[in-house]
């Protein structure tokens, strides 16, 4: 069953219940209190026949005549009788021996009288019957005369007031077959109208669970159906995020993969290629020399690539032992390896370091800088200069490290970053390299909470700045 179907169905019944007792309720209530009024009624007009017979006893003590009493009395009884001719009341009046002394009853009285069972005198019992379709409510009391005792009863036909409750029934009957064939078309539109929202969540659901993880519910509600739409929307968009990420995880992944088989397969072509020429050719001094070379060449490559990939495992780690170093005196200390390296391809370090104490990791500060300046060195050619200098800016520490050397393209500007990546990979190849150091200086700047900025012209050199967020006094100036 559907859950607009159970909302229908459920509110339906309890309507039907709740309206039905309530006016059942209503309807005995009203009777119960218009049948309550006739008897009080009846009550009272035999207590006013009560009355009007005790005043007449003392002359009918001085009289002491059965005929004179039976005349008195059925004069009494006659008198209230036409007083009363419209309401339907009747009479009975017998003496102690049951013989009738007035009676005005149209129907047969019943054999047995339940209500003159232990009737004291001065005491007026009553009892509700049905005789030949009517209702008839009896009242009887004893009056002693003359030492002989009269029962007095007075009748009134109630019939009306269960006619009239029968009418009102029949009346609800009517009124209740409308109200729940109306409630029931309300109920339908309401029913459906609350659980729109909800089939549209589930449309949702379904588009999303079927690769459609840019869809989304579209409510305006602020119920809470309405905030259990914006709820679902947010997990949506959670989900469309992590989907998206996980893919693009799994393609940088699977590029990462196709750049690592293609960078190893071509040194390792070429190491087999020359070695299987040498040992299949005839000695020759100059051309086993070249061949050498060659191997030697591509196992450096090799090497290269390795020890890369090697910082690029060790970067994946989260167990790092932070310390505070001055960032100056770090650079000072791999200074004459990087001139060193310089020094080859003819090309000066300048360095212009200001004081900064930073919490670090020396050692992958060391492979970071390293790494800039040797992609920096591969851009420039001879007689170039490459600057290396720290300072402080708005609270932040800068570490830039400048070329002149050929540039970045702008289609290269937001791809240097991923492992591989070349912008040029014969000059690259060249120097032994494979596209992986820029990488990693970005995962050595994620772990200090850094992040690196790229600044480059084609043919007039590139500034990349690492920027320390880190809050800390300001030192003197080192150089």
């Amino acid at each position: 069953m559907k859950f607009w179907q159970k909302i229908f169905l459920f509110s339906f019944l309890v309507f039907v219940i709740i309206f039905n007792a309530a006016s059942v309720m209503v309807i005995e209530r009203s009777h119960n209190k218009m049948l309550g009024q006739e008897i009080n009624n009846a009550l009272s007009q035999n207590m006013s026949i009560h009355s009007s017979v005790d005043a007449i006893v003392p002359i009918l003590r001085i009289y002491d005549s059965i005929d004179y009493e039976k005349t008195v009395l059925t004069s009494i009884a006659n008198e209230f009788v036409e007083k009363n001719s419209d309401e339907r009341v009747y009479m009975e009046i017998t003496n102690d021996t049951n013989q009738m002394v007035f009676s005005n009853t149209d129907f047969t009285m019943p054999t047995h009288r339940e209500e003159l069972d232990k009737l004291d005198v001065d005491e007026i019992n009553y009892i509700l019957r049905d005789i030949d379709q009517h209702t008839i409510l009896f009242t009887s009391n004893i009056t002693n005369i003359n030492n002989k005792r009269y029962v007095f009863t007075y009748m009134k036909d109630v019939t009306p007031l269960y006619q009239d409750r029968l009418d009102q029934y029949g009346f609800f009957v009517r009124v209740d077959l409308a109200a729940c064939i109306l409630y029931m078309l309300i109920m339908f539109f309401v029913s459906r109208g609350l659980t729109k929202p909800i089939n549209q969540l589930n449309r949702t659901a379904q588009v999303i669970a079927q690769g459609g993880f840019s869809e989304r519910v579209r409510l305006k509600s602020k119920d809470e159906i309405g905030v259990l739409a914006c709820n679902f929307n947010d997990m949506a968009s959670v989900v469309e995020n992590t989907i998206n990420e996980l893919e693009r995880n799994n393609q940088e992944k699977q590029r990462f993969i196709n750049n690592f088989t293609h960078e190893l397969k071509t040194p390792l072509t070429s190491i087999i290629g020359y070695t299987n020429f040498l040992r299949t050719t005839k000695y020759n001094e100059e051309r086993f020399l070249d061949g050498l070379n060659i191997i030697y060449s591509e196992g450096k490559r090799l090497e290269s690539l390795s020890l890369k990939l090697m910082d690029l495992i060790v970067l994946q780690e989260d167990h790092f032992q932070m310390e505070e170093y001055d960032m100056g005196a770090v650079i000072a200390e791999i200074e004459p390896a990087l001139e060193m390296m310089a020094k080859e391809k003819q090309v000066s370090i300048i360095t212009d370091c200001e004081v900064g104490k930073l919490q670090l990791d020396k050692d992958l500060i060391k492979i970071l800088i390293f790494n800039l300046v040797d992609n920096a060195l591969k851009a420039s050619t001879e007689q170039q200069s490459i600057m290396l200098r720290t300072y402080w800016r708005n609270g932040r520490y800068i570490l830039e490290v400048i070329d002149q050397g050929i540039g970045i393209g702008k289609e290269h500007g937001d791809k240097i970053f991923e492992p591989f990546y070349m912008a040029d990979k014969a000059r690259s190849r060249n120097y032994n390299g494979a596209g992986l150091g820029l990488s990693i200086c970005q995962s050595v700047a994620s772990i200090h909470n850094a992040v690196i900025e790229v600044s480059s012209k084609e043919n007039q050199g590139t500034t990349i700045g690492v920027i320390f967020d880190q809050i800390v006094p300001k030192g003197g100036m080192n150089s």
